[in-house]
């Protein structure tokens, strides 16, 4: 996999939700859409912020509260959607393009942009008829026609048709773009002649469109919404009888969750994170603490990641934050560029289940499952995952060079101390908010942006004027990104479900012999497989509304079954050749990909040692709740 960051036409695969590229505005007439989509997040986010305030003060809530923050959050998620285009910031798996020659992986890349163009030329009329017949409902509270809501849709659609012709026509590939549109029309009519055919096959069809077909786009380096998009698309036009009406609205609901609402708050508070330095403040604690120890800067650097990801629920701004603090003087100290790196990648992949995790509150939203719960047990099972992968990082160390080590003063220790508790206040309390019941995730999140900023102005230097809309920005189009590929995934497998494929499913894996613990090593090992391909969130909604239930039938307790298959699809993320997360830890660490690749087994079978640990013994996710 190939991280590029020249050409404008090349996305940058990455894991989690975040992207690595500079930010490459292709048109100076989207000014206006930025300054929209940061004033409905600021709009978003004081609206939660004076709910919690009228209902946790004055015992009054706002009856409208919710459904203006709904209106504000779909309204920002579209525009995201579409700055994320603007700016080629939606995530994409780049496997197969750069081993081919230059002329084919041209072609592939340009007929990848006309697809999508054709993909998002096709929903626009649907879309718009979606939100025509929203008119006829209206909002319990302030009265208003849903269609003013359902109209986002549309809107960024349209955005994302226009900005994407526009980057298909800048390429000049004339011949290209003609004959890809030739193929893609001839295609289509040979699948709608054949349409009759494939009504007859029945569930044969899932594997051709909805595996197939999409595991060819993501080869081919489409875009990870649009590719389930496209797929979804196919399957209910020449496969099913159910409208692709259907598909928008499925869309809808799979973005604009109330739960979801959290997602862009918490990215928000990793860009303050990174912005103010509250991070930094708190590798320099754990420095002063064990860093004259043996193995001792790698418990800070798994330390770092424990509690910095407490703060953001973003792997990339825990990775930047942490590595360019500590690099240097592990370096010194006789570890290599590579060693670390890998250690990193396992140590973000360790930490991602602590608390506020982005994931987790997805996985919480679409199974169903208490976010509170999850909260509480992924830090439990952070801590087992944590113990292990230091056990294995001291043992490495033996050899370390201590000579120069010179001990923190107690003095030393308490300065950065004092610095660093304000930050460290941070992960903990959200942690003991949403586990204790007191709040929802949505509203702690606001609750921890408002500590942040404030904290942040107040104690470490605060946030430039300048730096405030371009983070706002930044949010707005990383989270549309987000949302848009969890749309796509929810329609997908709403197609999964009603086609029958669930109720299949359960049935064989009744089946089975071994009963539970098959139906768990089977778990594991298809989101090992989904966390290498799609990462956690895709795979997540996917596959969520389908395994959970039989979970369930089984006996398994929710919260334990979360905690397995998330575990498996971070290993799986940072597990080489083809783990988005490793790419983007290789990035950030400035070591070569295929020297972290031989270092990093090590660290990913100890953090296998802690997944097996975490599914033979239920106790370590259910004990805490």
């Amino acid at each position: 996999m190939q991280l590029t960051d020249a050409d404008p036409q090349s996305d940058v695969a990455l894991g989690g939700i975040e992207t690595l590229a500079e930010p490459k505005r292709a048109e100076r007439w989207m000014k206006p859409v930025e300054l929209m989509a940061a004033s409905l997040l600021v709009v978003m986010i004081a609206t939660v912020l004076a709910n919690v305030f009228f209902r946790y003060v004055l015992a009054k809530p706002l009856i409208w509260g919710d459904e203006v923050a709904s209106l504000s959050f779909i309204w920002m998620a579209m525009l995201g959607a579409a700055l994320a285009v603007d700016r080629h910031e939606h995530m994409r798996l780049t496997v197969l393009l750069p081993l081919l020659p230059p002329g084919v992986a041209r072609v592939v890349d340009v007929a990848g942009q006309v697809l999508v163009c054709v993909f998002l030329a096709r929903m626009l009329p649907v879309a718009v008829d979606y939100a025509i017949e929203e008119s006829w409902v209206r909002s319990p509270a302030l009265g208003l026609q849903m269609s003013w809501r359902a109209a986002a849709l549309p809107t960024g659609i349209g955005l994302m048709t226009l900005l994407m012709v526009i980057s298909v026509l800048r390429t000049r590939a004339w011949a290209i773009i003609l004959a890809s549109l030739l193929v893609i029309g001839a295609v289509t009519g040979l699948l709608w002649m054949l349409k009759p055919a494939l009504l007859t096959i029945g569930n044969w069809n899932l594997p051709l469109f909805l595996g197939l077909l999409v595991a060819v786009l993501l080869v081919a380096g489409v875009p990870i919404a649009f590719c389930f998009g496209l797929g979804t698309l196919a399957y209910l036009t020449f496969a099913s009888h159910s409208p692709v009406f259907v598909m928008v609205g499925r869309i809808d609901e799979g973005m604009s969750s109330i739960v979801l609402l959290s997602v862009p708050v918490f990215v928000l508070l990793g860009c303050i994170l990174d912005v103010t330095g509250m991070g930094r403040a708190i590798v320099g604690f754990l420095a002063s603490l064990l860093g004259h120890v043996k193995a001792g800067m790698s418990y800070v650097l798994l330390g770092s990641l424990f509690l910095v990801s407490g703060i953001s629920g973003s792997k990339v701004s825990d990775m930047a934050t942490v590595a360019p603090a500590l690099f240097p003087e592990m370096k010194r100290r006789g570890h290599s560029g590579p060693e670390m790196t890998a250690l990193m990648a396992a140590g973000a992949a360790m930490a991602d289940t602590v608390p506020p995790s982005i994931v987790l509150i997805v996985l919480g939203s679409v199974a169903g499952v208490s976010i509170a719960g999850l909260f509480t047990s992924g830090f439990a099972i952070a801590v087992v995952l944590l113990i292990v992968l230091s056990i294995l990082a001291r043992w490495k160390a033996r050899g370390e060079i201590m000579d120069a080590v010179r001990r923190a003063t107690a003095r030393d220790v308490l300065r950065a101390a004092i610095v660093a508790v304000p930050a460290l206040i941070l992960p903990f309390m959200i942690r003991s908010l949403v586990g204790g019941g007191v709040a929802t995730a949505t509203e702690v999140s606001t609750i921890a942006v408002v500590y942040a900023f404030v904290t942040g102005a107040v104690l470490y230097g605060g946030i430039p004027r300048k730096k405030i809309l371009p983070m706002l920005v930044d949010t707005a189009a990383m989270s549309g990104a987000i949302l848009l590929i969890l749309g796509a995934a929810s329609a997908m497998a709403w197609a999964l479900t009603q086609s029958g494929f669930a109720r299949d499913l359960m049935t064989v894996v009744q089946g089975l012999p071994g009963g539970t613990g098959t139906f768990i090593l089977a778990s594991i090992a298809i989101f090992l497989i989904l966390g290498c391909v799609l990462e956690g969130l895709p795979a997540i909604v996917l596959l969520a509304p389908i395994m959970f239930p039989i979970a369930r039938g089984l006996g398994i307790h929710e919260i334990h079954y979360s905690m397995i298959i998330v575990t498996a699809m971070n290993i799986g993320l940072m597990a080489p050749p083809i783990g988005i997360g490793f790419y983007i830890a290789c990035k950030i660490g400035g070591a070569p990909a295929d020297q972290v690749m031989g270092r990093i087994w090590p660290y990913l079978a100890a953090l296998l040692v802690g997944l097996a640990l975490i599914a033979a013994v239920p106790a370590l996710s259910t004990a805490l709740l």
